[in-house]
């Protein structure tokens, strides 16, 4: 007999555990967190765990709501208090993890103790797989520092496997300009020789065959064949624009990323349609409940636009398929 767990002072007989056919997926998830609404860890961990995965979370930063908002409050996590809380994980024996999932950060000192983080644990476990979203910018224009560009292009990329980068993101790190799919091809190229096997242009300004109300998506996975040599396969998608800003969109959909590439890990196709699926659900979602609390005519405001992530539990677990990925031939 044993002690109740939840209850001192009650017993509990003694039952054998039956092994858990999910305690090889577990994540370290190194990114911000809110009190209030969905972004970085509150956007990757309830989607990867209805997903079946166990995630740690190291947060970044710790703010009252996301900087969108009129105000907010909070604080930052430093290079040494991430050195801190990985020892303790350390000291304790239970540093074993099967991936790793990474955003935005600010800071160069804490990219680099992200980094370090990420290669002993790769020594620990050389199947690790690290996913990131290497967020420096979009549209022409950073809104990270600069000097954190060298440390993803020379430090972060080479130890990562699958990245996530919008246009201008793939084009800083490469040093080449996209403006056809031939160009964006050559981008993803180029980033896998830099490291990753998958690389996913999230966003791009190349023009859509199905009209100027769809972005483009370009996706590219390099898999190692039985007899040693490399096949890569490419995909396309067209995406239809939505009228609004959300945040948090991005860090679920690396985390959406992560979690079908580990169930579908040489098909790139299914899992970006899935990915993207799940994407256009919650944010069909969210828009509509924004708008109905907008009232008509009305702007809707950063907390209404909030994902409705909780409620989207069944769309993120089985998406129906609403983005299909057209596969290249170059």
């Amino acid at each position: 007999m044993l002690q109740h767990p939840f209850f001192p002072g009650l017993w509990c007989r003694d039952v054998p555990m039956t092994p858990d056919s999910n305690a090889h997926n577990v994540v370290l998830s190194i990114q911000s967190h809110v009190v209030r609404g969905y972004v970085g860890n509150k956007s990757a961990s309830f989607p990867l765990q209805v997903l079946g995965f166990e995630v740690d979370s190291i947060n970044s930063v710790q703010f009252s709501n996301h900087t969108g908002y009129s105000h907010w409050k909070g604080q930052v996590l430093t290079a040494d208090e991430l050195h801190v809380l990985y020892e303790g994980i350390k000291l304790n024996n239970v540093h074993h993890y099967d991936y790793v999932l990474t955003g935005y950060t600010r800071d160069t000192s804490f990219l680099e103790m992200v980094v370090d983080i990420v290669q002993e644990l790769k020594r620990a476990n050389p199947n690790l797989v690290y996913v990131c979203d290497p967020v420096l910018g979009d549209h022409g224009s950073m809104y990270v520092p600069e000097n954190l560009h060298p440390v993803y292009k020379n430090k972060v990329v080479p130890v990562a496997d699958i990245i996530t980068p919008n246009q201008f993101e793939a084009e800083l790190l490469t040093g080449k300009n996209i403006s056809t799919e031939k160009d964006a091809v050559e981008v993803m190229d180029l980033l896998h020789k830099m490291g990753p096997d998958t690389v996913v242009i999230t966003s791009s300004d190349l023009p859509s065959r199905l009209g100027d109300r769809f972005l483009v998506s370009l996706g590219s996975q390099r898999t190692l064949m039985p007899d040693g040599t490399k096949s890569t396969q490419r995909v396309r998608m067209e995406i239809p624009k939505v009228d609004a800003v959300f945040v948090g969109t991005g860090d679920l959909f690396a985390a959406m990323l992560l979690a079908w590439t580990h169930h579908y890990p040489n098909d790139l196709k299914t899992a970006c349609e899935k990915t993207f699926s799940v994407m256009h659900h919650v944010i069909k979602r969210t828009i509509s409940y924004a708008h109905e609390l907008a009232g008509p005519g009305r702007k809707p405001s950063p907390p209404q636009l909030e994902l409705r992530m909780v409620q989207s539990k069944a769309d993120i677990e089985d998406p129906a398929i609403v983005m299909e990925a057209t596969v290249l031939t170059l």
